[in-house]
C-alpha cells in the first residue's frame, strides 16, 4: 500500500504546476535559483561576543511585491498563483528579517498571513542550499498541521518540494514509511514527532537547519514542554539552526526564549500583545444559566444562512450542542479531541466547504485555523483565559473581511468576562435580545435537549451504531461524522487530544458488557417462562 503523507490541496497545486515552469530542488539541476537566492544584498552579521536583545524590533519596510522583498522570481510566482498579490505586514517585517539571516520572533493578529511569513524564507534557504530533512514545523493540534502542510504544498509545487505531516490518530507505520523518504519540510505535532524520533529507526533532526514554533506562546508552556525539550536535544544548535516563532498572542518570557534556543533574534510585532482584528464587531450578551441552550437556538435563527463557528469548552457539550441543534433543524456538526483522525478532518471539510452551516468546537479548532466563510462567532462557554477568546474570535474577520462575535455571559461569568475586557482594553457593546421573544422557543428547545441526551446516552453506550429515524435518515452516520464514539471521556476539557485506542477499548467494553446483559435478560426471561 502506498504511503498517504497527508491531505493535499491537489486542485490548487495542479493548477499551480500548469502555471509554473518547473525547477526541481535536486543536486546541481537546480543553480539558477540557487544563484538568484544567493544573490540577495548581503548583511553585516554581529560580533559574536555581543548578546542580541530579545525584543529587539525589526525594521520597518513598506513594499509592494513580494519580489521588492527579496523574494526569488520562483516563489513569488507561486504566490501569484495561490492568490497572495502583496506582502501582509508582518509578512513585510518578518521576511525581511528572517531573508537576512536572523532568528524572527513574529507577532501579529489572527489571519495576518503569518504561515506565508515563515514558509517563504525556509522554501528560499532551501532553494539556496537543497537538502533533505531541511526544515520542522511544529503546531499544536493536527488541524493546523495539515493546514501548514497544504500551504507548504501549494507553495512549493513548482520546485519539487516533498512535504511530510506527522500528526497522531494516523497509522505510524505510513508516516515512517514517508519519513524514510527523507522530505525537504516535515510538519508534525510535537507528541508525534517525538514518538517517531524514539521508535522509528534511521529517522533523525541531526542535519535539520530549521524549526519553526506555529502558536508558540502554547508550544512553549507547560502543554508540550516535555516534547519540545525532546526536540531540542536532538536539533544542531547554536548558528547551526535557526529558529523562528509566531503567534497572535506572544509571552516573551526570557526562559521560554532560551529553552527555545533563539541566536541574534529580532521580533517583528506588527500588532499589540492582545488586539483583535479591526474589522471585527464583538458585542456581548448576558443571560439566565437555565436558558443558555434557548438563546443560542435564538441567535443563530436571527442569523440564519450566515456560516457560525460556536465555541464550547468540553468535548461532551459540544457533542451534546451538535445534536440538540440537529433536533431543531439546524445544519450543525462538531469537532472536538476525542474525535478520531478520520472524523475530525472529516467534520472540518463538510464545514469549509458549505455541506454545514454550523460548527461547534472546544479549542481544538480555535488556533491557526483559515477558515475564510466564517461569519459569526459565538462563545457558549466564556475561556477561562484571555488569549484563548483572541484566538477564537480570531476564526472570524481574516484578512481585512468583516465579521462578528458574540460571548454568552451568564451569572456564573460575570468575574471572568470582567477580566476579559480588562485584557482588551475596552468595554464591549451588549447584543440586543428580548427575553421574551427568546422564551417563545423555550418549549421547543427543552424537547430537543430531552430527545439530544437520549442519543447522547445511545451513543456513548453503542458505540456510535447506525439505527434509522423515523424519516429513514441513519442517526450512526450523524453520530459518526460527528466523533460520536462510544465511551468518550465526558470530562475531556476542548484543548487536549484524546487517546483514540482507549476510546476504542472502551467501545468493546460497552459492546460485550449489552452482549452479556441481553443474554442474561433472556437466559432469566426463559427461565421464568418453565
Amino acid at each position: 500500500m502506498a504511503p498517504i503523507e497527508a491531505p493535499s490541496t491537489s486542485t490548487l497545486v495542479e493548477k499551480i504546476k500548469k502555471k509554473l515552469k518547473p525547477v526541481h530542488v535536486k543536486g546541481d539541476s537546480n543553480k539558477e535559483a540557487a544563484a538568484a537566492a544567493s544573490a540577495q544584498p548581503s548583511v553585516s552579521q554581529k560580533n559574536d561576543d555581543e548578546i542580541p536583545d530579545p525584543d529587539e524590533e525589526g525594521e520597518e519596510v513598506d513594499v509592494a511585491t513580494f519580489e521588492e522583498l527579496g523574494v526569488v522570481k520562483p516563489l513569488c510566482e507561486a504566490c501569484t498563483a495561490i492568490g497572495w498579490i502583496k506582502p501582509t505586514d508582518i509578512q513585510q517585517q518578518a521576511i525581511h528579517a528572517a531573508l537576512q539571516g536572523r532568528d524572527v520572533i513574529g507577532l501579529a493578529e489572527t489571519g495576518s498571513g503569518k504561515t506565508g511569513a515563515f514558509a517563504l524564507p525556509v522554501l528560499q534557504a532551501l532553494l539556496a542550499k537543497p537538502q533533505r530533512l531541511f526544515a520542522v514545523v511544529l503546531a499544536p493540534t493536527r488541524e493546523l498541521a495539515f493546514q501548514i502542510h497544504e500551504v507548504f504544498e501549494a507553495l512549493g509545487a513548482s520546485i519539487g518540494l516533498k512535504c511530510c505531516c506527522v500528526v497522531g490518530g494516523v497509522d505510524m507505520m505510513t508516516q515512517a514509511i514517508a519519513l524514510a523518504r527523507k522530505p525537504h519540510i516535515v510538519v508534525a505535532t510535537p507528541g508525534r514527532l517525538v514518538d517517531h524520533l524514539e521508535n522509528t529507526k534511521g529517522f533523525n533532526l541531526r542535519e535539520a537547519r530549521f524549526l519553526i514554533l506555529d502558536e508558540a506562546d502554547r508550544m512553549l508552556s507547560m502543554d508540550f514542554e516535555e516534547e519540545i525539550n525532546k526536540i531540542l536535544t536532538v536539533m544542531p544548535t547554536g548558528k547551526a539552526r535557526r529558529t523562528f516563532l509566531f503567534s497572535a498572542t506572544m509571552t516573551s518570557k526570557v526562559a521560554k526564549l532560551q529553552r527555545a534556543s533563539l541566536t541574534d533574534p529580532v521580533k517583528v510585532e506588527v500588532s499589540s500583545k492582545f488586539s483583535t482584528p479591526r474589522t471585527l464587531v464583538q458585542q456581548y450578551l448576558f443571560i439566565p444559566a437555565k436558558y443558555k441552550d434557548c438563546y443560542l437556538a435564538y441567535v443563530l435563527n436571527e442569523f440564519a444562512g450566515q456560516t457560525t463557528l460556536v465555541f464550547v469548552s468540553t468535548c461532551n457539550n459540544a457533542q451534546r450542542l451538535a445534536l440538540l441543534l440537529r433536533n431543531l433543524g439546524f445544519g450543525a456538526i462538531c469537532l472536538h479531541g476525542q474525535m478520531t483522525q478520520p472524523k475530525r478532518l472529516g467534520a472540518l471539510h463538510k464545514f469549509k466547504s458549505g455541506q454545514r452551516s454550523i460548527l461547534i468546537a472546544t479549542d481544538v479548532a480555535s488556533r491557526g485555523l483559515d477558515i475564510p466563510a466564517v461569519d459569526l462567532v459565538i462563545n457558549f462557554d466564556i475561556p477561562s483565559h484571555g488569549k484563548d477568546y483572541i484566538h477564537r474570535v480570531g476564526r472570524t474577520a481574516r484578512a481585512g473581511r468583516a465579521g462578528r462575535s458574540i460571548a454568552f455571559v451568564t451569572q456564573y461569568d460575570v468575574e471572568v468576562y470582567q477580566r476579559l475586557e480588562l485584557l482588551l482594553g475596552t468595554k464591549l457593546p451588549e447584543y440586543k435580545a428580548e427575553e421574551e421573544t427568546v422564551l417563545i422557543l423555550l418549549e421547543r428547545v427543552s424537547e430537543a435537549q430531552r430527545i439530544a441526551v437520549r442519543e447522547l446516552r445511545e451513543l456513548q453506550l453503542g458505540g456510535g451504531k447506525k439505527r434509522k429515524r423515523g424519516g429513514g435518515e441513519e442517526d450512526g452516520e450523524e453520530g459518526g461524522e460527528d466523533g460520536a464514539e462510544g465511551g468518550f471521556n465526558l470530562k475531556c476539557g476542548g484543548g487536549r487530544e484524546g487517546d483514540e485506542e482507549t476510546v476504542e477499548k472502551k467501545s468493546l467494553v460497552y459492546k460485550k458488557f449489552r452482549s452479556v446483559y441481553c443474554f442474561i435478560t433472556l437466559f432469566m426471561e426463559v427461565k421464568r417462562k418453565q
